[in-house]
């Protein structure tokens, strides 16, 4: 988990200051698309680095019904501490803590029959019956289970389960590929496959309580798919899922995350000066070099060596050489902001400062693994911890 604290108790090398309040509005913005069907708001991988159980506690105040991991031990960490309600996990494998999730009371998803076999033991040795959701591959073919004979397999075995009392069959679910590309065909034949899908199992008895394939784009732009349940992943952290679909602005949207470092040296030199390994950048001129305290340890892209924007003392500066472990270098063109200036490597963007998809565009990846990335070193800072109105 990352280091977390509420304010900084000394000067910092970086931070990465995360607005609680702009994540509950986003929470507000979805909801709002999204009126006739629940929200769970998607805090894996440490809230995509925002934090977990913060970012949490602030969804679940403004009103996240449902909270959903990848990992079991994500999942089981929500409930270490104390967050109530329902909470989903879906990224199993072969013995993993089945019984202690559900004596935890986590959904728990299952694509196959080694998994549905497994929970079903487990819920046996627990004495209580497993909150099961079964998941469709409609298209995306990575986890799920195979329409036709492998569904139908799946369904049976999870209705005895739940007769002899060792299951609850709480949903149906599924997941789209290519949700963030508007218009693009595969999305009208999951949309199909899955209510398919659907009509088998509650054909066969099934009583979901809730039906879901919508996630961050999904949720944005495809109102027909929203069925019970929206999976809210970095939508819900104010970050567009594509440029394609528009600007996070354009949805009511603001990014929660602003990381900044302090600038650790700023120096002369002539022209002609090599900066930093390989010596990819030389200086065309005299000038000053800014040092900024991060490098790829702490989840600045080495592939943004050379283009990553900065914005110090007012202006956009550009990443120049390669960034390395711990620190890499701006070109201040002659400019002589003191040690300790602030350095915005990305924020919402209302300062003028890089954007996360600005970075994304820069290292040629998506916005989503910027703040992922971004590493343990680097401390969290929350701002706007406490619901107004």
């Amino acid at each position: 988990m990352t280091e977390t604290a509420t304010a900084p108790t000394a000067p910092l090398r970086a931070r990465a200051e995360i607005d609680l309040g702009a994540l509950r509005a986003n929470v507000r913005a979805l909801r709002a698309l999204a009126p006739d069907a629940a929200l769970m708001a998607v805090v894996k991988s440490d809230a995509y680095g925002h934090g977990a159980v913060p970012c949490a506690r602030a969804a679940v105040q403004a009103g996240a019904a449902w909270l959903g991991t990848a990992t079991p031990e994500e999942a089981l960490a929500l409930r270490a501490a104390g967050l109530p309600g329902r909470v989903m996990c879906w990224l199993w494998t072969p013995g993993g803590p089945w019984q202690e999730a559900i004596e935890a009371d986590i959904d728990v998803s299952v694509s196959g029959m080694w998994a549905l076999d497994e929970v079903t033991d487990a819920a046996r040795r627990a004495g209580r019956h497993a909150r099961v959701q079964l998941k469709a591959d409609t298209g995306l073919g990575r986890n799920g289970c195979q329409p036709g004979e492998d569904w139908a397999e799946l369904v049976g075995a999870a209705l005895r389960a739940e007769a002899d009392g060792l299951i609850r069959i709480t949903g149906l679910w599924s997941h789209f590929a290519c949700a963030d590309e508007p218009g693009h065909p595969s999305i009208a034949l999951q949309l199909t496959r899955f209510r398919e899908m659907l009509a088998y199992a509650e054909g066969r008895g099934v009583r979901p309580e809730v039906r879901h394939i919508a996630n961050s784009p999904a949720t944005l732009t495809l109102p027909e798919a929203h069925f019970d349940l929206v999976r809210t992943g970095i939508a819900l952290y104010g970050i567009s899922p594509s440029p394609e679909i528009g600007a996070p602005a354009d949805f009511g949207l603001r990014p929660a995350m602003t990381l900044s470092a302090a600038v650790a040296l700023v120096k002369h030199v002539p022209g002609g000066h090599g900066v930093s390994y390989g010596h990819h950048y030389v200086t065309p001129g005299e000038t000053t070099l800014g040092l900024v305290p991060v490098g790829y340890a702490d989840g600045i892209p080495r592939h943004a060596s050379g283009t990553g924007p900065v914005l110090v003392g007012g202006k956009w500066r550009t990443v120049a050489g390669r960034v390395a472990m711990d620190q890499f270098v701006v070109d201040l063109g002659g400019d002589e902001p003191a040690a300790g200036t602030e350095a915005v490597l990305f924020g919402p963007g209302d300062r003028g400062e890089p954007t996360a998809e600005d970075w994304a565009q820069a290292a040629g990846t998506i916005a989503y693994e910027i703040v992922t990335r971004i590493g343990t070193r680097v401390p969290r800072v929350y701002v706007n911890e406490e619901q107004s109105g």
